[in-house]
């Protein structure tokens, strides 16, 4: 159980900053991943080779035709995410699951409980921290344009009161269904996994809790996160990045129709490359955090 010395306060400060450091790190990935998955097929065109192949492949075009900083584009964005939605879903999640079993508890907590209360927290976090969500996005989704084409948003500021100027306030909240249920699905998987991993990892004669283990539950929790959430992270990125589909049955029906359900694990080994990586460097700093910062860790 969660040390009563360690406040909501102070957990959300630590994991707001793991996050955000994994954020930085790791977003040239994620560029890599929004550009793959919302590449379309060309429609009766089977000879025409798509523009981005592969995670390096699509790094590769992108600072070639756009600059070493477009890796970066939608970082502004991308940390107000972080700081917002890793600081409360991680936050919250050892409070969560205190009052799911209650106080009193002694012991293992069951994965099921340590699933719903991920779940929960995945879900509340992404409900507020949504427009940074869809403003991050957004900017990765704009490649390089033709001569005399201006550029839709000038920057992370100019997105958010564009999007409201043009669409309405109601805009910044566009793919809500799919964001709720990708996000309460790859946090469950992030979070749950990464426990119950990192749990089993101790049991084993010679484990002990440093950072070898951190790395294992941490590439354990990117794993199934991405297993998981791909289909939904490929809806949540089109609905994001363009505005014509109706809604989240409307963009799946179309995708699977036009594309396949390949499609939906477009990117998946960025996806994989990313999520992996975000989740080792996150829960390292995370761990070193608390002990950094609280001069002790917090271990169920």
């Amino acid at each position: 159980m969660a040390d009563p010395k360690i406040s909501f306060a102070e957990t959300f400060l630590c994991s707001a900053f793991a996050a955000c450091f994994a954020e930085f790190c790791t977003i040239p990935l994620d560029t890599a991943k929004v550009r793959l998955q919302l590449q379309r097929k060309a429609a009766g065109d089977a000879v025409s080779l798509p523009k981005y192949r592969g995670l390096l492949g699509t790094m590769a075009t992108i600072a070639k035709e756009e600059g070493l900083s477009a890796l970066w584009k939608g970082i502004i964005a991308g940390l107000h995410r972080q700081f917002i939605y890793g600081g409360l879903r991680i936050g919250l999640y050892e409070p969560v699951k205190t009052f799911l079993v209650g106080s009193d508890f002694v012991g293992d907590i069951p994965l099921y409980q340590k699933i719903f209360a991920a779940l929960l927290t995945g879900a509340l976090a992404i409900a507020v921290a949504n427009p940074t969500d869809l403003v991050k996005v957004r900017l990765q989704a704009e490649g390089k344009l033709a001569a005399g084409i201006p550029r839709r948003y000038y920057g992370t500021l100019d997105a958010y009161y564009s999007i409201v100027r043009q669409e309405g306030l109601g805009a910044l909240w566009t793919g809500l269904g799919p964001n709720i249920a990708r996000n309460a699905i790859v946090n469950a998987a992030e979070l749950a996994s990464y426990d119950q991993v990192k749990q089993t990892i101790l049991q084993i004669p010679g484990f002990t809790d440093n950072i070898l283990t951190h790395l294992l539950a941490g590439l354990g929790a990117g794993f199934f996160a991405v297993c998981i959430g791909s289909p939904i992270d490929v809806v949540k990125s089109r609905m994001m990045g363009d505005s014509t589909y109706k809604n989240t049955i409307d963009c799946f029906a179309k995708t699977l129709k036009n594309e396949g359900f390949l499609a939906f694990y477009k990117g998946f080994l960025p996806n994989f490359s990313r999520l992996g990586t975000w989740n080792v460097i996150m829960f390292l700093t995370l761990e070193q955090a608390k002990k950094f910062f609280l001069r002790e860790v917090i271990y169920d």
